[in-house]
This record gives structure tokens, sequence and C-alpha cells, in this order.
């Protein structure tokens, strides 16, 4: 997640978008060359176009493009939702864990064990490899390491295990019915955020949204100029890689921001939100902040992952 720019930050949009910005400065020179050659000089026909017609293709461009940043920042505004309230559910269960659960052992195991949830959900929703991923598996077990590559659901997994920890509590008669039951109620929530998150990842927007609005920038790089070509010369190039590079970068952030929990630099902080959330928990286990690792800030270049 970008916190911050930094000067030259209209240099790296132009680096991030020369392709589309060298097809905008072609179409914008081709139509000034055959306006320029057929038109002026040759007087062979009029190849200029009206502007109003292009006046409204541009609105309604405009629409469609909008309507993907607005699709995109509901997804990733939904995604920080979810991880917002997974946050708060987690600091939840730790504080029923400490509270409600008098044995020591299966205190410590169901809070170490959801710190392993915290960061297993994290390298899901990214695509990564929780076995290779230090922070998840120091909070498994040797059992749960095993177990993993064989479940189909990983995350729901270990809340299970939760479950029976807790079930296994209140069939020996050391955790009353109605702590079982709010045990019960929080795992029920963690397993609605998960698939939410779930939802968002294996859900994409459709790909045409996307294909359709680069092509019909593209195509209007070479219209647009002929319709201004004509009142304004040759400044018609730089003013048509202005205005499809404005419509292309509005249809780029629509696409960056409609997968949130991608490593790209849009993306959700997941790394920085899963470890405050095991250094709350660890801190029900009694142990100091100083003695916690330091949560991820913005790096140098303002990007927060």
């Amino acid at each position: 997640m970008m916190t911050g720019s930094r000067p030259g930050s209209v240099l790296r949009l132009l680096r991030w978008q020369a392709r589309n910005a060298l097809i905008f400065l072609a179409g914008g020179t081709a139509a000034y060359l055959l306006y320029e050659i057929v038109q002026v000089r040759m007087q062979w026909a009029d190849v200029t176009l009206p502007a109003l017609p292009m006046a409204v293709v541009g609105g309604a461009l405009g629409i469609f493009v909008s309507f993907r940043v607005n699709a995109g920042y509901d997804r990733w505004w939904e995604g920080r939702k979810l991880w917002g309230r997974l946050i708060n559910s987690s600091r939840h269960w730790g504080s029923q864990a400490d509270t409600f659960v008098d044995d020591d052992d299966v205190r410590k195991r169901l809070i170490v064990r959801h710190i392993a949830y915290v960061h297993l959900l994290r390298c899901l929703l990214r695509s990564q490899d929780p076995l290779e991923d230090d922070d998840c598996v120091a909070f498994l077990t040797d059992g749960e390491r095993t177990a993993l590559p064989e479940e189909s659901n990983p995350t729901h997994f270990l809340l299970n295990e939760q479950m029976k920890d807790v079930t296994a509590l209140a069939n020996a008669g050391t955790l009353n019915e109605l702590r079982l039951q709010r045990f019960d109620e929080t795992v029920r929530h963690l397993l609605d955020i998960q698939g939410g998150c779930e939802r968002i990842k294996k859900t994409p927007l459709p790909p045409g949204y996307g294909f359709i609005a680069v092509t019909l920038i593209r195509y209007m790089s070479f219209l647009f100029p002929l319709a201004i070509v004509d009142h304004i010369g040759v400044w018609s190039i730089p003013v048509t890689l202005l205005v499809c590079l404005a419509f292309m970068l509005i249809n780029e952030t629509g696409r960056v921001i409609e997968t949130p929990f991608s490593l790209f630099w849009n993306g959700l902080p997941l790394q920085n939100m899963s470890t405050t959330i095991e250094h709350n928990l660890r801190n029900r286990l009694g142990e100091p902040v100083s003695a916690l690792p330091v949560i991820p800030g913005p790096d140098d270049n303002g990007v927060l992952m």
C-alpha cells in the first residue's frame, strides 16, 4: 500500500506507462501527418472529424473507466475492512483465551495457533507457500505442519483444531457452556472474515472491462487528434498524449486495486497487519513489547506491505 509519494512520481508514472505513451504519441503523430499531407499539402480530402462525436465518446469512455476504478476500490476497501475485523476478532480471541481458560498449556496453544492462523491466511491470500514463510512456520506444531499439505482449506483446519481444544475443555468440565458458545461465535466470525477474503481473491472482475477500455483508448489516440488538429495543429500530438494517458492511468488505477491481496505496491499491507496481531496476542502470553519483532513500516519508496 502506498503511504506517500516522492519527487519524480510523474517520471515513474511515465516509465510505468511507457508502452502506452509511445502508442499514443504514434497515434497522434500519424493523425497529424495524415492531416498535414492529405488535407493541407495535397488537398485530396478532408480527413478531420467533428469535435462533438469525439466529446461524446470521450465522456462515455470516462464513465466506463471510472466504473472500473469504483468497482476496484470497493474490492480494495472491503478487503481492508475484513482485515480490520480480523484484527479485532483476533484480539477478542486472545482475551477470551486469556480469561476463560485456566489451563496454561491450552491457553498458550489457543493463542499461538491463532497467530499461525493469521499468518497462514496472509500467505494463502497472496498465493505464497505457508511452509516457506518463517513467520507462519514458527507458530505451527510439527503435527500441524505435516497435516497442512493434505488439507483442502488449511485455515479452516486450524480453526477446527481450536474448536476441538475448547470443546475438550467443556467436556472435561473446566469450561462452561456459555464460554464455549462465546468461543464458537468468535470462530464463526473468523470464518465469515476468511470467506469474504476468499470471495474477493477467487472472483476477479470480468477481464472484458480492462480489454475494452484499453482498446477504446488506443483507438481514441488516433481519432481524437483528427478532431482537434485543424484548431491547434502540431500541438494535437502532446494534447492527445495527455488526454489518452489520463484515461489509461484511470483505468490502470482500477486494475491495480481490484486485487487487494497482491504483492503489487498498491496491495493491502497484510504483513504489517498480521505482525500487529502477532504482537497483540504475544502480549497476552506475557511477552514484553521490547522482546517482539519490529512491526514492518513503509520502505524508502513509501510502500507498506
